[in-house]
């Protein structure tokens, strides 16, 4: 019999994407280790599936209810809305078992990393982020409360990819705190742009239709701050990442790329 979740699946990961969490797990493996080679496929992997399992949910009629996602029909729009459910649940699934199976890691390491990520994804991570933000529809929340809504919903797995490059690469404890804040305030950035964006973006650059926040009544940095404002909050959060890379030295620079990058871009 054909499964047609893993169809599900293939066609939600073979959309494509930015791999912005892939690229930062590398990032971090040079930074604590520039002898390091990239960090192996199962971990970048199994973090590619926790985000797009978390983009095909957050599509679906009872969540942010889009059509669009990475420039094709939602999953659910071309599998229907339980095969959508069951391949987010599958992916889900599937990063641990990535992470499990990840060959040249210690087992510490692999008990480290499914912690992590595991935190990162749950209900005091990203699905916790994403209750408040459904919550929070239609209220004014003061910069604090958005802050930690973002810090979860968008930052915790953005956060969860650089510690876990770092784990990878064997980094300590001073290294991966410094780490963590630079992955903090990037993760903020990440979402102060896309709240930009869905403003002043389009559907076609996007890859996702543009304006849904404006018309759900989000709360937005956009809508606390202003355009403007928006962009000055990116431009700052940008500047507290960067000053906590400056430990590693050059190490960090593709670190730095990339952080200058999520802070302008256009889709």
């Amino acid at each position: 019999m054909r499964n047609t979740v893993n169809d599900a699946i293939s066609y939600s990961i073979g959309a494509g994407g930015k791999g912005i969490r892939r690229q930062l797990a590398n990032a971090a493996t040079k930074a604590v280790n520039p002898a390091s080679h990239p960090i192996i496929n199962n971990i970048a992997d199994a973090l590619e599936c926790i985000h797009t399992y978390s983009l095909i949910h957050d599509d679906l009629p009872a969540m942010d209810d889009d059509d669009m996602r990475r420039g094709k029909p939602s999953c659910h729009v071309v599998y229907g809305e339980a095969i959508a459910i069951l391949a987010g649940d599958a992916l889900q699934a599937k990063a641990f078992e990535l992470i499990a199976d990840a060959p040249e890691l210690s087992a510490n390491q692999k008990v480290q990393m499914v912690k992590v990520l595991a935190s990162a994804a749950g209900a005091e991570g990203m699905v916790g982020g994403q209750a408040i933000d459904i919550e929070s529809e239609g209220q004014s929340l003061t910069l604090d409360e958005l802050r930690e809504l973002h810090g979860l919903k968008t930052g915790a797995l953005i956060r969860a990819s650089v510690i876990l490059g770092g784990i990878a690469a064997g980094a300590s404890q001073q290294q991966l705190d410094a780490l963590d804040r630079f992955a903090d305030q990037i993760g903020l950035a990440f979402q102060v742009v896309d709240d930009a964006l869905d403003v002043e973006g389009s559907t076609e650059a996007l890859g996702k239709t543009q304006g849904k926040d404006q018309d759900a009544d989000k709360a937005t940095y956009v809508k606390l701050l202003g355009l403007e404002g928006a962009k000055a909050e990116a431009q700052n959060l940008l500047a507290s990442a960067l000053e906590a890379l400056e430990s590693f030295g050059s190490h960090a620079d593709e670190l730095r790329e990339l952080a200058h990058f999520i802070v302008s871009r256009d889709r």
